[in-house]
């Protein structure tokens, strides 16, 4: 495939960016506040009818469906969104990138270093990006074989169970924590008891919110309120997990050496953005629900833009693809993750 011109695509990626942003402003505040009380409405309601279980299963049943949607609209539309400083433009104390923490395991400061910093900057660089294979899946033959990958889609699976602690626990390497062996990132220095106490201390409030402290408060539906709250954080991983596998490794998803990278133009950035990235195709409500990183690949060129926008440049982010020849890698959501668990068992063998 030949390569495409590369200040060209800078210059086109460039005035969409410019273009889109020029138009941000009212409608998307009152999008993000709307999916907020939204999200309020469905937590609170999905917290109540857990109680109120006990007049009939359904009532349940319809509570653990709200829990969960409340959960994922808070990690997904609204925390990953506002922790990238999507909305920071709008000056709110409270929706914005510095104050903003989540309702998961993961610390917000931990989440920014790794995530937005790290992932964002060097997409599927082999040895700078720690989001690919999460240091616990080996994904490419970038990574020696072992023993150990031969039941990896086991891995997989438990990690998408726990994926909270996953994403809380990827900034410290195990050895880091429980061993004290300090492997201070290059591009940024945190020190080690700092890291531990954010890890611990974030993990404990979560663990007493939704197992202690709502239980407690439902007095003899302890039991009810203790199963649906489990039930709840377990459909938020297994979906959270999912929508973010079918974005970072698809079958087609290329990964790239430090060296290759080297002196990187800002038109080389997004070409690997555009190779490191795969979009789910779906409805509007599909896109909501998994903050607009069915657009993944918009995400990555742009990911300081207002998630909701991302339906609206994708197609003519497709059209320069086409023209300059580069794959515009999508498809349905079955598609997509038939191709990530093809991926995973593929690279399970020598």
């Amino acid at each position: 495939m030949a390569e495409p011109n590369y200040d060209l695509l800078a210059e086109q990626l460039n005035e969409i960016q410019s273009t889109t942003m020029a138009k941000v402003g009212e409608q998307d505040a009152n999008y993000i506040r709307r999916v907020i009380v939204m999200q309020r409405i469905l937590e609170w309601s999905g917290r109540i009818l857990l109680v109120l279980g006990f007049v009939t299963p359904w009532l349940w049943l319809v509570g653990v469906l709200a829990l969960a949607t409340a959960k994922i609209l808070d990690n997904m539309e609204i925390g990953h969104n506002v922790m990238h400083g999507q909305y920071d433009w709008m000056n709110d104390k409270h929706i914005n990138s510095k104050a903003y923490e989540w309702d998961i395991a993961c610390d917000g400061k931990s989440w920014n270093r790794v995530h937005n910093f790290e992932h964002h900057t060097y997409t599927n660089i082999i040895g700078k990006d720690r989001d690919f294979g999460y240091g616990l899946l080996r994904l490419s033959n970038d990574f020696r074989w072992r023993v150990k990958n031969l039941w990896q889609f086991i891995t997989y699976l438990n990690l998408s169970v726990l994926f909270q602690w996953g994403v809380s626990y990827h900034e410290l390497a195990a050895e880091r924590v429980f061993f004290g062996k300090k492997k201070e990132n290059r591009d940024y220095k945190v020190p080690h008891s700092e890291l531990k106490t954010r890890f611990f201390s974030k993990g404990a409030r979560q663990l007493i919110k939704d197992y202690l402290i709502f239980p407690l408060l439902a007095g003899p539906f302890f039991l009810w309120v203790l199963v649906g709250n489990l039930i709840a954080n377990l459909l938020r991983n297994l979906w959270t997990s999912t929508i973010i596998f079918c974005g970072h490794f698809t079958g087609d998803v290329k990964t790239f050496s430090e060296k290759e990278c080297e002196n990187e133009t800002k038109g080389q950035w997004y070409y690997r953005q555009a190779l490191g990235s795969s979009n789910i195709k779906g409805s509007k409500w599909f896109h909501v629900l998994t903050g607009h990183l069915s657009f993944q690949i918009e995400h990555h060129l742009f990911p300081d833009m207002p998630a909701k926008r991302y339906r609206e440049i994708a197609p003519k982010v497709q059209q320069v693809f086409r023209e300059h020849g580069i794959q515009y890698n999508t498809g349905s959501f079955f598609k997509q993750y038939g191709s990530v668990v093809k991926r995973i068992l593929r690279y399970s063998l020598p």
